[in-house]
């Protein structure tokens, strides 16, 4: 049990890391300021404040986020008219650091009752000095101020030319998309290392690479090296093919038709009945064509990651076309409960699982819903048709619907996962 949850913490850190990573990257490129890149959610346990940014940890390993200059309104409750806050001044004479947190202490700060500010276009703060309510005392604040949350952690002000509307519209929708494009990545390669964990790579060709000894298939006389093009009166063009179509007769007579030097041969075989998952599927003891070089192992990791794709729309299609349940769906148990049927597999089994849930993330983000990235990008896409920014207003109440809903739909789902997996 201590394996599974340490696994399933570096699993969910690392998805969360390299997705928030993407929308880091490329606000930075464009210029705009990255204010807290959080590894968790809940109370901070650490935090470090470098190039303009704070980076913490939160004790709860179930998420993460960026918060970018302009997305986020957090200042308007720390900011408001009648708080007590605490300056520190430069040199000359420009605040430096706001202080609205009880937890911490300003080394020679001005005490000051908030009377009202701007710290995005006039970059000024004024409010009574010591308790002096007979006169409003006016700072200016510096372009690179920070501000000490109530929590404590500090973060720098946001003005506006490094908010994220002040960056051009392709640079938005980049810095939107590349959360799921990083994980695209992270799936891609992970699939391509598996590829270079086995011995061989499948071929997924007609072509038999072994034949077990004993078999049915080494009795009907079938080698290494024969291709099989037909089972019975169907044409077989691949391993899949081949293996469904066996495995759909067990203990019946086969025809097959191979060919082996140039030549078309033909035998008639009966497929060993075997149980899988329950079911009863036919065997004659081939072994997948396999490949060792490089080209190979590389495609191999391209075909899991394109079959991985093709999997979560054929899923997402059956959701569209024949209702929606919340057993389509899992949360953070369900990831758990498939943890830990990773970990029994060991490192090969936990890497597939992350390349799994990694392109699913990616896929998942990009659908079309507020405050999904795909619901961001389908507002950035409007802008570009109308020809001019969404007001904000609207966008945030769009969003905040779309969070709410999601809000919801998670509860449901994690509840459905805790009854799936640890009550029924």
């Amino acid at each position: 049990m201590i394996i599974t949850i340490i696994t399933f913490i570096i699993v969910f850190g690392v998805l969360v890391l390299v997705h928030e990573f993407g929308h880091y990257y490329f606000a930075k490129r464009a210029g705009i300021l990255v204010r807290e890149f959080s590894i968790g959610m809940g109370p901070k346990i650490w935090w470090k404040r470098k190039n303009g940014t704070t980076y913490t940890v939160r004790i709860l390993p179930v998420g993460g986020y960026v918060r970018l200059a302009g997305n986020d309104d957090e200042d308007e409750e720390e900011m408001r008219p009648g708080t007590p806050l605490t300056l520190q001044l430069n040199g000359q004479n420009k605040v430096v650091t706001i202080n609205t947190s009880s937890k911490s202490t300003l080394f020679q700060g001005i005490p000051l009752q908030l009377v009202d500010s701007d710290l995005t276009d006039g970059l000024w703060i004024k409010g009574f000095v010591n308790g002096n309510e007979s006169e409003v005392k006016t700072y200016e604040v510096d372009h690179d101020a920070v501000v000490i949350e109530r929590d404590g952690t500090q973060v720098q002000i946001a003005p506006r030319d490094v908010q994220f509307q002040s960056a051009s519209l392709p640079a938005r929708m980049m810095t939107n998309f590349a959360g799921p494009m990083n994980n695209f990545i992270l799936s891609l390669l992970v699939f391509i290392v598996l590829g270079f964990t086995l011995a061989g790579v499948p071929t997924n060709s007609n072509q038999i690479g072994k034949v077990n000894a004993n078999s049915v298939a080494a009795r009907a006389g079938l080698k290494a090296g024969d291709r099989i093009t037909h089972v019975g009166k169907v044409r077989v063009n691949n391993w899949l093919e081949l293996a469904t179509n066996l495995s759909s007769k067990p203990g019946q007579k086969v025809h097959l038709t191979y060919q082996r030097a140039g030549k078309t041969k033909s035998v008639t075989v009966k497929p060993k009945m075997v149980k899988q998952s329950k079911q009863k599927v036919g065997q004659i003891g081939i072994i997948e064509q396999q490949k060792t070089g490089i080209k190979a192992r590389l495609l191999f990791g391209w075909q899991q990651f394109a079959q991985a794709g093709t999997l979560i729309f054929s899923v997402l299609g059956h959701i569209f076309t024949h209702g929606f349940s919340l057993n389509d769906l899992g949360g953070p148990v369900a990831i758990y409960a498939g943890t830990s049927q990773a970990t029994a597999l060991g490192v090969n089994g936990v890497l597939n699982f992350l390349a799994m849930l990694s392109i699913n993330l990616g896929i998942v983000n990009l659908l079309p819903i507020p405050a999904l990235d795909g619901g961001k990008l389908l507002l950035n896409i409007i802008e570009a048709v109308i020809r001019r920014p969404i007001p904000e207003k609207a966008e945030g109440i769009v969003t905040m619907i779309g969070f709410m809903l999601l809000l919801i739909l998670m509860i449901l789902v994690t509840w459905n996962d805790i009854q799936r997996y640890f009550i029924r």
